[in-house]
């Protein structure tokens, strides 16, 4: 007796919403978080004022990633919710029409007219809101816009960006703590860069150079301001 292989094949379109929120918020952490502390120790900041910037730009932006990720996402989620109640209604008022609107798009998707006719019927019986908010929307479970979701992620995901240039800032020598946040900070975007890549599905080496490159432009330009800055202060 042959036994049937269970189906555990893992997709990465089913992680994509948290997966965007998460890489944004990270990378934003560690390069908004590290530009600062840069910036401000390039102006030759005390270390107290050093370890403020840090702080502040952490809880600053972890709050505004929250803020703009649940105003973004819950306009995706009202808009979704208008388009649902707009074909609900078209399905009260042209139950057949709709039908038929549900099978012509099985038909573009490879069955013959006479299977798509009944697969829609079936579908119509079961759930016809559920058949063509997903098939015919393109709204599914995993893609539906979470607000809530959404803000929590980015939040923690700044501030987990944001902690390791922070924690370097505050244990690293005097007159150090430029080169040392710049080179951590660095590593970790590599890291991001791979592992978010990895986890959705993409180039690896192509995500990890490309979110590299413009981290140390943003820290190399926060370093000139501050070293400008610095010299006329």
């Amino acid at each position: 007796m042959v036994r049937r292989a269970r189906h555990a094949e893992a997709h990465a379109v089913g992680r994509l919403g948290w997966l965007r929120a998460a890489v944004l918020g990270a990378n934003d952490g560690i390069l908004s978080t590290s530009s600062l502390i840069i910036g401000v120790a390039s102006a030759h900041g005390t270390y107290q004022g050093v370890l403020i910037a840090g702080i502040s730009g952490l809880v600053a932006g972890a709050m505004s990633m929250a803020s703009g990720e649940y105003v973004s996402v819950s306009s995706q989620s009202d808009s979704e919710g208008a388009v649902i109640a707009r074909e609900g209604k078209e399905l009260r008022e042209n139950r057949a029409g709709e039908t038929k609107e549900l099978a012509d798009i099985y038909v573009k998707r490879g069955l013959d007219a006479a299977l798509a006719l009944t697969v829609a019927e079936q579908l119509m019986i079961h759930d016809a809101l559920g058949a063509h908010t997903r098939d015919e929307l393109g709204i599914s479970e995993m893609t539906a816009a979470r607000p809530v979701q959404a803000a929590l992620a980015s939040a923690a995901a700044f501030s987990a960006g944001a902690l390791p240039p922070l924690f370097i800032a505050l244990v690293a020598p005097s007159g150090f703590v430029t080169s040392a946040v710049s080179v951590v900070s660095l590593l970790f975007l590599v890291v991001l860069g791979a592992v978010g890549a990895r986890a959705g599905g993409a180039n690896m080496m192509k995500a990890a150079i490309r979110v590299t490159l413009w981290g140390a432009v943003a820290m190399a330009v926060t370093a000139g301001i501050g070293a400008v800055f610095g010299a006329h202060v």
